[in-house]
C-alpha cells in the first residue's frame, strides 16, 4: 500500500472562511488537494475562496454555504455535497463559535452545543457513506484544550436550569468533540477511515469576538501574547488531514502536534456511547 498523499484527494473544511480553517485550506490547496470550503456568508466565503487560490497559486476552490446553527441547513449542505461529489477523502470539522449569553437555535437547542458539537455529529453522519467509500480516509475534529474543564449533564445539556457561562458552554461542547471523535473511531474500526481530534493551540482568531465586553481587555492583555498565529494553528489541522506520519492512527487526541491523553471524562467510553445516542436523537437520526 502506498503512503498517504493528499494530492488529488478531496478535502472538505467547515469554518473555512477565516482563522485556522482558512489557513488550513491555503496549505492543503498548495499541497494539491481538491479543497471544498464551507462558510456561512456568501460574500465572505467567495472572498475566502479567491484568497486561497491567490495565496496557494491554484485554481479557485469550490465553496458551499451552511449555517451550522440550523439542522435543516446542515442537511441541505450534505445533499449538496452528495450531488457534487462521488468521494470524500478528508472531512475537517472546524466550524464553531461561542456565545456570551445563553441563546437557542432555530431547532430550540443551546447554540454553542448545537453548532460546536451537534453540527459536527450530524454532518459527519450524513457524509459518512462518501467517506467510507473513499477509504483510506480521515475525519478530523477540531476540539480544544478547553475540553479539560468540560462537564456533561444529560439532564440539562443546554443549561436550562441556570449556570450558563461562555466558558462552561464552550468547554462542554469541546468535551463532546473529543468524545465524539473517539466514539466514531471505535465505530469505524477496520473500515480504513480514521477519526482523531485536536487542540490547534491557543490561536489568535476572532472566535472570541462573542466574549463579553468586560472579558475582551483580559483576553487582549493577558492571553493574546501567548496566542499562536492562525497559520500555525491551521498547520495542526493539516497534519491530521495530510501527513503520512499519522496514517492508520485513529481514536487519538492531539495537542501541539503530539498524541496526548485527553481529560478523564473524554476517555470514558460509556459516556461517549451515551453522548452518541443522545446526539442522534437530538438531530433526528434515531427515534426520540
Amino acid at each position: 500500500m502506498t503512503a498517504w498523499d493528499v494530492r488529488g484527494k478531496t478535502v472538505l473544511v467547515t469554518g473555512a472562511t477565516s482563522g485556522i480553517g482558512l489557513e488550513a485550506c491555503v496549505a492543503l490547496a498548495g499541497m494539491g488537494a481538491r479543497v471544498i470550503m464551507v462558510g456561512r456568508d456568501r460574500a465572505k466565503t467567495a472572498a475566502a475562496a479567491a484568497a486561497v487560490a491567490s495565496r496557494a497559486g491554484t485554481s479557485e476552490p469550490s465553496s458551499l454555504l451552511c449555517d451550522f446553527s440550523s439542522q435543516a441547513a446542515i442537511r441541505a449542505l450534505a445533499q449538496d455535497v452528495h450531488a457534487r461529489l462521488d468521494r470524500l477523502d478528508v472531512l475537517v470539522n472546524n466550524a464553531g463559535g461561542v456565545n456570551k449569553s445563553r441563546r437557542l437555535t432555530v431547532d430550540g437547542i443551546e447554540a454553542t452545543f448545537a453548532v460546536n458539537h451537534l453540527g459536527y455529529f450530524l454532518l459527519t453522519n450524513l457524509l459518512l457513506d462518501l467517506v467510507l467509500k473513499s477509504a483510506p480516509a480521515r475525519v478530523v475534529t477540531v476540539a480544544s484544550v478547553g475540553h479539560r474543564r468540560g462537564t456533561l449533564d444529560f439532564e440539562d445539556l443546554g443549561f436550562e436550569r441556570g449556570g450558563y457561562s461562555i466558558m462552561r458552554a464552550y468547554s462542554r461542547s469541546k468535551l463532546a468533540n473529543v468524545l465524539f471523535a473517539a466514539e466514531l473511531a471505535r465505530r469505524l474500526a477496520g473500515s480504513g477511515v480514521t477519526s482523531n481530534s485536536l487542540h490547534p493551540g491557543s490561536v489568535d482568531t476572532n472566535i472570541w469576538s462573542g466574549a463579553p465586553l468586560w472579558a475582551k481587555p483580559i483576553i487582549q492583555v493577558v492571553f493574546r501574547p501567548f496566542f499562536i498565529s492562525a497559520e500555525r494553528g491551521g498547520a495542526r489541522i493539516v497534519q491530521l488531514a495530510a501527513s503520512p506520519d499519522v496514517e492508520g492512527v485513529t481514536g487519538k487526541y492531539f495537542e501541539d502536534g503530539q498524541v496526548v491523553e485527553p481529560a478523564p471524562l473524554a476517555r470514558d467510553e460509556s459516556l461517549a456511547t451515551r453522548l452518541w445516542d443522545v446526539s442522534a436523537r437530538m438531530v433526528g437520526l434515531a427515534p426520540a
